[in-house]
């Protein structure tokens, strides 16, 4: 039995637990700024794949508008403008929507480090994955992909990096992906929103 992967999980278990109690005073905060810009549940529950393509639901701070279609990328909507709330653009560009997934990680759910969690119907990505392994592993709050390129890269690629993560998963890999994805956030690179996106892929010739 590989060491590793029961210290990474203890260790998710520990930072979960200390950045729950430090951040509580801005959770509340900001749960508040969502229940105030638009009508709604301050959390967003979506269903995700999870190790060995088990089903879960993650948790999001809301940054759509209740009427949003539901399971359905963001990046894909023609339009996705119209249905991001007051403050959602903001959370969504500094990622600080993603952070009730502290809750997903003490469940057992996620990672601190993994492949993104892919929707439930997201069939290409999860075909994708299983040629890597990377659907045998927890999916993660960052994870390789994410900092190489995030919203912007293809189904193809973003599964051969979820890959990679496989291949060299590691404590100092893992710091390493966390350093660079503080500095992604602070940068706010990667994030595209819908129609934006979809001109870029098809002038690469991509299909998402």
């Amino acid at each position: 039995m590989k060491i590793y992967p029961i210290l990474k999980r203890v260790t998710d278990i520990v930072l979960a637990c200390i950045c729950l109690l430090l951040l509580s005073p801005f959770l509340l905060l900001v749960s508040i700024t969502v229940k105030l810009s638009s009508k709604g549940p301050v959390i967003f529950r979506q269903k995700r794949i999870g190790k060995y393509k088990k089903e879960f639901y993650i948790y999001k701070f809301r940054t759509m508008r209740i009427e949003t279609p539901k399971d359905i990328p963001t990046h894909l909507l023609s339009n996705p403008e119209i249905f991001i709330s007051k403050y959602g653009r903001f959370l969504r560009k500094t990622s600080l929507d993603e952070l009730p997934q502290l809750f997903n990680i003490l469940r057992g759910e996620m990672s601190f480090i993994g492949p993104r969690p892919a929707l439930w119907n997201q069939f290409d990505l999860i075909s994708e994955r299983e040629k890597y392994g990377a659907n045998d592993i927890y999916p993660g709050l960052t994870g390789w992909a994410q900092i190489n390129g995030r919203d912007e890269l293809s189904i193809s690629v973003k599964a051969k990096l979820d890959g990679e993560y496989v291949k060299k998963s590691s404590f100092y890999f893992d710091l390493k992906i966390i350093f660079f994805t503080i500095f992604k956030v602070l940068k706010t690179e990667g994030v595209k929103e819908g129609s934006l996106i979809e001109k870029n892929q098809n002038k690469k010739g991509v299909n998402l």
